[in-house]
């Protein structure tokens, strides 16, 4: 037996595999975080990516809107804004005209205390900080349709600015292909509506997501839509899988985007050797609820034999989704079945639904085991998973599925991993 350890819910959890069915173990690319953070921030500010610098750009009169995600992602937000804000302030815009929004997208409302830990104390008390309300019509507004026909509703803080800038980090992404950039605007500071519409996108692609491509439909649709309501710049950051930055974009949208693109394949685009019966597909960081570890699925599917099976493992202490509830009511039900629903309007959550048909396009592939404290077991029946008790039993559980035979992988931080497969080339996945 060959004892394998991955992070788990903040510490360290392991488990014993057959030696002879242990094929890799497969995490980012080791990087090092920028020795110099402040300094690295500094410079990106001083020389941005396609535009002048921020304190050329604006005036004192300008109403600006800096946009973080917000608390399940690992993006440094209070390192990011003081820097803008002196800039701001230098180009005499004041405090007051200056507010920051958290692109929640359709997550739970953050409380005061996260929205304080996400952007700092300081920042906190000098700007408005507020959260996307995207359960409030009189908070959207509704601005047309996109390119594409998506229609477009949006928090009116964002219409209501001069001023856009755009925080957020650049990683892998089943729905954008890697996250960052636009996905600030939408799904971030959009109306439910236009998140669903972007989301069922994602699951036209015939079976496998847009990870890890950066031209997509949906991310074409997404550059639209932010370029629709003025958009104008990002601070991105690429960071490891513990939320070091190793390396900070700003500037123009798309430019910024593309450079930062190539730094986040160089880390989370990982070879792997052959085509495994079983893969243990690990949460972390993403392990809050099911609706944001369930992005540990995607690479794992991408990699399984068709017929095998996948271990999600994730701690999610808020269950599920503390939002979209009812998508337990029918996440088990097969895609078409779900499509189909959806068309007939007998669905009505288009998020959930999207999110639903994804997650049961993966089960159309492979089986999936799901070992977490945080999901009861019976919602993992509700999500059409088999309920482990615990993570050996996983194991265990899944070779008496495939054989003693199988070959298994285990991706040791899955939300973050881009699989390339035997003999595909690197760029192929751009």
């Amino acid at each position: 037996m060959t004892l394998v350890t991955i992070p788990f819910g903040g510490r360290p959890i392991g488990f014993e595999v057959p030696a002879p069915g242990l094929s890799e173990i497969l995490s980012p690319h080791p990087s090092r975080p920028l020795e110099n953070l402040p300094a690295a921030i500094e410079g990106a500010l001083e020389r941005p990516i396609g535009q002048e610098p921020l304190e050329r750009r604006v005036k004192p009169g300008d109403r600006v809107l800096i946009i973080s995600d917000d608390i399940t992602r690992l993006t440094p937000s209070d390192r990011l804004i003081p820097p803008l804000l002196a800039r701001l302030n230098r180009a005499g815009v004041p405090d007051r005209r200056i507010a920051c929004i958290m692109a929640l997208g359709t997550h739970r409302y953050m409380t005061k205390a996260e929205m304080i830990a996400k952007v700092g104390e300081a920042v906190f008390r000098r700007i408005n900080v507020f959260n996307h309300a995207w359960r409030d019509p009189e908070a959207l507004v509704d601005v047309g349709f996109s390119g594409r026909g998506t229609p477009l509703k949006i928090n009116r803080a964002v219409i209501e600015a001069d001023v856009i800038i755009g925080l957020g980090a650049i990683v892998p992404h089943h729905i954008a292909g890697f996250s960052g950039s636009s996905k600030i605007i939408q799904p971030g500071v959009c109306g439910a509506a236009t998140t669903a519409a972007t989301h069922i996108l994602s699951c036209e692609g015939g079976g496998d997501s847009f990870l890890g491509h950066a031209d997509n439909p949906v991310r074409r649709d997404m550059d639209d839509m932010a370029e629709k309501v003025g958009l104008q710049s990002i601070f991105n950051v690429v960071m490891d899988s513990e939320g070091g930055v190793v390396g900070v974009f700003y500037g123009a949208m798309r430019a910024s985007f593309q450079q930062g693109v190539k730094l986040a394949h160089k880390i989370y685009g990982i070879r792997y050797h052959e085509t495994p019966d079983i893969v243990v597909a690990n949460s972390y960081p993403c392990d809050l609820d099911f609706w944001q570890s369930h992005k540990a699925q995607y690479p794992a599917v991408r990699m399984v034999r068709p017929g095998g099976t996948i271990i999600v493992c994730t701690p999610a202490p808020e269950g599920v989704s503390p939002v979209h509830t009812e998508l337990l009511d029918f996440t088990a039900w097969p895609s078409d079945k779900i499509r189909a629903a959806y068309r007939r309007g007998d669905l009505k959550n288009g998020v959930a639904t999207a999110l639903a048909m994804a997650w049961a396009m993966v089960r159309e592939k492979a089986s999936i085991i799901t070992y977490s404290p945080g999901i009861p077991a019976e919602d993992k029946t509700r999500l059409g998973h088999i309920h482990a008790p615990d993570i050996q039993w996983a194991i265990e559980e899944a070779f008496r599925r495939q054989g003693p035979q199988a070959r298994m992988s285990v991706l040791t931080h899955a939300p973050d991993t881009l699989p390339i497969g035997p003999g595909a080339a690197l760029e192929k996945s751009l």
